[in-house]
């Protein structure tokens, strides 16, 4: 909102007002889950393909279809939630290193390179060797790629429940545990049951790890400060209630349960039903996550 103009000097003065309502909706949790899948495919395929070369050969492929494929769901959401985002090219030819999506671009973008790299060695070339060397240099980068939101999240102003170390720790495990999931459903009944046990552990563990972060925010979180207190209200007997438990539950307790089940039977079925009440519960988590610290008048 232009307030006044001075006429000699060109200069505009705006008004800065705190913005009402939902800046950050469901466009970027769909940005967040669709990275934590499109990272996630690719560290477990890295650990799969390192431990068990014979048995996974055949993910090689899937792996980089899978994330190239969720890669530019999640960039596709970034730019839609541009306010000009007929000029994201901007953040090429105008790069301001010190932002954080800035930097995320550009190792979004290496990304996708090499993802493409990757299945031209494999579908176009044959060239297995060449796909391992650069799926060494695509997991390293998968990391930064996957933490770069927590760096945005914590360079919000005035929202202290998003700490850049337990945001980072968190996106981490979401890309496990998205990965692991992922990573079940897209290979099935293929895995031997030393695959399928060994994915049903990395997603149990990043579940678990996931719902202690969570909970210690819960219920320690409001000793940090006043306003965490107030934001975590909404989840404490607030209108997020609901929908927090309902993606704690199917996000990391249902796994989890389903996943001792499954590994203390060997009847590895469950582990899909797993998966999915992960995947489904990762984005209402994420989603409440996003949402309460927005809720609070800012002004």
């Amino acid at each position: 909102m232009v307030h006044e103009t001075l006429a000699a000097t060109h200069a505009v003065v705006t008004l800065d007002v705190a913005l009402p309502g939902i800046v950050w909706g469901w466009i970027i949790t769909m940005n967040m889950w669709a990275k934590s899948v499109g990272t996630g495919i690719i560290f477990l395929g890295f650990f799969l393909l390192k431990k068990y070369p014979e048995q996974t050969a055949f993910i090689r492929f899937p792996i980089v279809a899978v994330s190239i494929v969720f890669i530019h769901i999640f960039l596709f959401f970034t730019v839609i939630d541009l306010h000009q985002m007929f000029r994201f090219w901007h953040i090429f030819a105008h790069p301001h290193l010190t932002s954080a999506i800035t930097v995320g671009a550009w190792m979004a973008t290496a990304f996708v390179g090499l993802l493409f790299a990757m299945a031209y060695a494999i579908y176009m070339k044959k060239d297995v060797a060449l796909y391992d060397k650069l799926l060494g240099w695509t997991t390293l980068l998968a990391i930064p790629v996957t933490l770069y939101t927590a760096g945005l999240m914590a360079e919000s102003t005035a929202r202290e429940l998003w700490q850049m170390p337990t945001e980072a720790a968190q996106m981490i495990l979401a890309a496990l545990l998205a990965g692991s999931a992922t990573m079940i459903l897209l290979g099935g009944n293929k895995f031997s049951d030393p695959v399928k046990r060994d994915l049903g552990v990395v997603l149990g563990l990043s579940a678990f790890a996931a719902f202690i972060l969570y909970m210690s925010e819960y219920i320690f979180g409001a000793m940090k400060a006043e306003e965490v207190a107030a934001t975590l209200a909404f989840v404490k007997g607030g209108e997020y209630t609901v929908m927090f438990w309902i993606g704690q539950v199917m996000a990391y307790l249902a796994p989890m349960a389903l996943i001792c089940l499954s590994l203390k039977n060997q009847s590895y079925y469950l582990l899909k039903i797993a998966a999915v009440s992960a995947l489904v519960g990762l984005w209402v988590a994420k989603h409440v996550w996003l949402v309460i610290p927005q809720l609070l008048n800012m002004s």
